[in-house]
């Protein structure tokens, strides 16, 4: 082939490209909307509902705001964003996931929907009550899985229930129930070191369980695992999830992982900047939302394999 034709091939591939990535963007907004619009179910029925959350690492300026604004009110005074106007719901029981690259406010949402960090505007329910600012509503899973290593691992397990005053042995006798479903009998007392790096996140789950909320934030918790233990936790956790009944939000950078374990997921991006310094200072926000067709009798393995989970990342893709 003569090489002007090989410049003017490549050249029309990168435009199909474009073209494929532009429908994909702009099939992922209009679901988005669609689902905004139409699927958006009532917040007194949503374990987790967040709406026009912004954000800032500014806390001084942020609790001023939150006690002097309106909960959805701008102002020019207002203090350096990272995220702006983020809104999204969990539905009881379900599994949903925030993705975004990294640095651009996944964690920082996870800590305002916790009340560790006060909005500038915004606010957080659960199930209709506000909860906005509110330490302990929710429980909270770290990226980490911050075991005490001279604690036994069902006193690490116990650790919020003893923390909250109930006794010790009391607090042993209602955790010990967990150790089986979660694949640990008969390693109540072994040391955190005693554990590999899969089983310390199986206990750091039971401890983040022990707290007694059915609404879950996870924070990348598998991000340390090797590749094939995140496979397998990824699978334990969706299980253990529909025993307990729990809603989860996970946040991750990593889409392949976001579309095996949600049946919704969401997009956090910084909108496009007409330059580096426009992006340096652009807060972040949700660009879409892409629903995930999974089967019910198909493997996150075999699931990873089909048209629905090319389609679904194709669209995530697109948005990020």
């Amino acid at each position: 082939m003569h090489v002007m034709d090989c410049i003017h091939a490549d050249t029309a591939y990168d435009k199909s490209l474009h073209s494929a990535a532009t429908n994909d963007a702009a099939s992922a907004s209009t679901l988005h909307d669609e689902a905004h619009d139409a699927a958006t179910p009532a917040r007194e029925d949503c374990a987790l509902w967040a709406e026009h959350l912004s954000l800032s690492w500014d806390t001084d300026s942020a609790a001023h705001k939150a006690h002097t604004s309106s909960s959805t009110s701008a102002s020019s005074n207002e203090p350096a964003l990272v995220v702006r106007d983020v809104s999204l719901h969990v539905s009881k029981g379900e599994t949903v996931c925030l993705v975004g690259r990294s640095g651009c406010g996944k964690t920082t949402i996870l800590h305002a929907l916790a009340g560790l960090l006060p909005a500038v505007r915004g606010d957080v329910r659960s199930f209709g009550n506000d909860i906005t600012n509110k330490p302990g509503q929710v429980s909270y899973m770290f990226q980490r899985d911050l075991l005490l290593e001279h604690m036994s691992v069902i006193d690490n397990v116990c650790l919020p229930l003893v923390m909250h005053g109930v006794p010790k042995q009391q607090a042993r006798a209602r955790v010990a129930e967990l150790f089986e479903p979660c694949g640990l009998a008969g390693y109540e007392q072994a040391w955190p070191s005693q554990l590999s790096g899969g089983m310390r996140q199986r206990v750091a789950f039971m401890r983040t369980y022990a707290m007694g909320n059915s609404c879950v934030l996870l924070d990348e918790p598998f991000s340390a695992l090797d590749a094939i233990t995140r496979v397998e936790m990824r699978s334990w956790y969706l299980r253990m999830a529909h025993l307990y009944h729990l809603s989860t939000l996970a946040i991750t950078h990593d889409v392949d992982e976001a579309l095996m374990m949600a049946k919704r997921v969401y997009i956090l991006a910084k909108p496009t900047a007409h330059t580096c310094e426009d992006a340096a200072c652009t807060p972040a926000t949700i660009v879409g939302e892409v629903a995930v067709a999974h089967s019910a009798d198909m493997s996150a393995a075999d699931f990873a394999l089909t048209d629905e989970f090319l389609h679904a990342k194709r669209q995530v893709m697109a948005l990020l």
